[in-house]
């Protein structure tokens, strides 16, 4: 049901005609068929401009009120977040953008947001773990894409892609230096991959993964001592 508000006002004119004419310009009515009004007096011509009297005509228009359109639903990636951090009273800001397809960028920045990277971006990678548990949880029979969201803490995860780019650098120029392997702490497997593929570019040096679970780790070793373990890099990750 369309709904209305009704406006109303008294006009002063020398006719009739030119107070409805003022009253839709004023009223924003599309015509004059769309009011409705009341004559309170007839205007009066009066004798040689004597006695004279304008038109006085109270009219209404009832315009319609635009329906508001409803509230877009809140993206369960964002709202997932602000919920949580919320429950964590952490004075932080968030904002979330989409990179491509299927793909959610959340970043949270903030002198409080520290709290949420832990050592080596445990608290983080748990964080986004489970933003991404709640996103893609199946809801009945409902068939919906993958979605894979992406959340950082004040650019956490750049710095932290440097930082191991630059240890991949340092250990592999030891082992060239030196002809020993050296095996790195455990890590992450996007952190391993960061490693592998830093490594590729050095000429002399490979790489390979050993150990279970969140045990796992990088051996970096001199090529020419390490020929059976070749090709393995990146097939165990």
């Amino acid at each position: 049901m369309n709904e209305t508000a009704t406006n109303e006002m008294i006009i002063t004119a020398k006719t009739v005609e030119e107070a409805l004419a003022r009253a839709c310009a004023e009223l924003g009515a599309p015509s004059v068929d769309a009011l409705t009004y009341t004559v309170l007096e007839e205007p009066k011509r009066g004798l040689f401009g004597l006695g004279a009297a304008p038109a006085r005509v109270q009219v209404s228009y009832a315009a319609p009120v635009a329906e508001e359109a409803p509230a877009a639903a809140a993206d369960p990636a964002l709202s997932f977040i602000e919920t949580l951090l919320k429950n964590m009273q952490l004075d932080v800001d968030v904002k979330m953008t989409e990179p491509a397809q299927g793909e959610k960028y959340i970043s949270i920045t903030g002198d409080a947001a520290g709290v949420l990277i832990g050592h080596h971006g445990d608290t983080l990678d748990a964080l986004q773990y489970l933003t991404n548990l709640a996103v893609n949880k199946k809801r009945g029979d409902s068939k919906r894409d993958y979605v894979k969201v992406t959340v950082d803490v004040e650019n956490y995860r750049a710095k932290r892609e440097e930082t191991l780019r630059a240890l991949a650098r340092r250990k592999a120029d030891a082992v060239l230096k030196y002809g020993k392997s050296i095996m790195l702490e455990p890590m992450n497997p996007y952190e391993r991959r960061i490693i592998h593929s830093e490594v590729q570019l050095i000429d002399g040096v490979s790489t390979n993964s050993v150990g279970t679970d969140n045990n796992r780790k990088i051996v970096i070793f001199p090529e020419d001592r390490g020929a059976l373990n070749r090709g393995k890099k990146s097939d165990e990750e």
